[in-house]
């Protein structure tokens, strides 16, 4: 086999779980093939390179072998090769994801039941001086 279809290629490399992602993807535009928006038919060969990019994650891969079907993790990571750069942006973006607040972290901690209660309390009163 020297040649076979994108879609089929990132759902045996992995990088997707049911075909049909991958097909959505390529047609979404999230994966070029050598700096080209390609269409799912398209052909790959080992060599080619590719831009993937998954929710915030962008892979810049070098396809290495070619294969239709679906194997172990293992098997699967030995179809493509990551680019130096691509491996660091990446683990960039993981550290900054860790070291950044979550969202609503700055609002404190929940108020208790009791603490609840007194803001009802002071809003109610706050109303009823208000027109």
């Amino acid at each position: 086999m020297e040649q076979v279809r994108i879609d089929k290629w990132l759902w045996a490399a992995r990088f997707f779980k049911p075909r049909s992602l991958a097909t959505e993807a390529v047609l979404g535009g999230h994966v070029q093939v050598n700096g080209v928006r390609v269409k799912p038919a398209k052909d790959i060969r080992a060599g080619d390179e590719l831009e993937v990019r998954i929710g915030t994650q962008q892979w810049s891969l070098l396809v290495k072998e070619i294969s239709d079907k679906r194997g172990p993790a293992p098997v699967a990571r030995t179809l493509y090769e990551e680019t130096e750069e691509s491996a660091a942006a990446r683990e960039a973006q993981a550290a900054a994801r860790r070291l950044s607040r979550p969202l609503g972290a700055d609002l404190g901690e929940r108020p208790t039941k009791q603490a609840r209660r007194r803001l009802d309390a002071l809003r109610r009163a706050q109303r009823r001086r208000a027109p």
